[in-house]
């Protein structure tokens, strides 16, 4: 199976911008579930410099400067990726969630080490102890870490309302946590705060979820959407994905374009202007199933 996605971001300015430079993080990343065939990002008003790099965490980022005056710019992503859906058994056995921080903590290999950086606070989650508690009704003593893991994204997506206009990007999860509502991006950090509190490794995903149109109706252009869910480690297993704002395990219907700490890591697209003054934002996603 072939997806071809588009992702197209436009900002119209009050006032002309007379410089910008930003980032754009929107090159999908090659990983178990599928690999990246294709991607390339076109940008209007033509940029005077653009480059590719590799950030810390192994994420695709373009920087890119605009030194003419324009009131709109364009960004477009277009990329092709190949499924290749290689179902895992988290029904096999997985270590009791202490002994597993026990050994991400006492590790040598590459792995538990990349793994122990994200235990910690990041700027946008914090370590507390309602997290803590919240997460040890889902942790009780010596449950596998795995089978907690997954009564924990389930007891998010019941006890917490998907709910667009109760948050911004800059609502702290203390709030997200108190209200009980948000999107995405919130119910990410939610679960990747209760987990650092309780000292297992957890790190932000960003991708794409494709979506499907209700019976009957026929499917539009640009519904798609931009997603966020978690991706939590475990020995001897690896990095387990899970998405608590769907409460499923992700799978051919969700495609990874980057990993961080938080949100703050893998912004789709971000920079500074000159000039402006107010703005109006508009996003569309398409992702379609092709044949090649």
């Amino acid at each position: 199976m072939i997806y071809k996605i588009v992702h197209r971001t436009t900002y119209k300015y009050k006032y002309p911008v007379s410089v910008g430079s930003h980032v754009a993080c929107l090159k999908p990343r090659s990983v178990p579930r599928h690999r990246l065939a294709q991607s390339e990002l076109q940008v209007v008003p033509k940029p005077a410099v653009m480059v590719e790099r590799i950030d810390y965490f192994g994420n695709h980022q373009y920087f890119f400067t605009i030194e003419e005056p324009h009131d709109e710019l364009l960004v477009e992503s277009r990329s092709r990726v190949i499924i290749e859906e290689t179902p895992r058994d988290l029904k096999a056995p997985s270590p009791p969630w202490e002994d597993a921080i026990q050994g991400v903590a006492e590790s040598l290999s590459p792995e538990a080490l990349e793994a122990y950086q994200f235990r910690f606070e990041s700027p946008r989650i914090r370590v507390r102890p309602e997290f803590a508690r919240y997460a040890q009704q889902s942790f009780t003593p010596r449950r596998p870490l795995v089978e907690g893991l997954l009564d924990l994204t389930t007891r998010i997506h019941h006890d917490f309302r998907f709910d667009s206009k109760v948050t911004t990007v800059r609502t702290p999860i203390e709030e997200v946590f108190r209200k009980k509502r948000g999107v995405c991006q919130d119910f990410a950090h939610i679960q990747i705060a209760c987990l650092r509190s309780i000292n297992l490794p957890a790190r932000y995903v960003s991708g794409y979820l494709r979506t499907y149109p209700p019976p009957g109706q026929a499917r539009m252009v640009g519904a798609d959407a931009s997603h966020a869910w978690v991706s939590a480690y475990c020995p001897g297993i690896g990095w387990i994905d899970v998405d608590p704002t769907n409460d499923v395990v992700p799978s051919t219907g969700h495609v990874t374009i980057a990993w961080g700490r938080d949100f703050g890591d893998v912004s789709p697209l971000h920079g500074l202007i000159l000039g402006g003054g107010a703005h109006t934002l508009k996003v569309g996603v398409d992702l379609e199933e092709v044949e090649t």
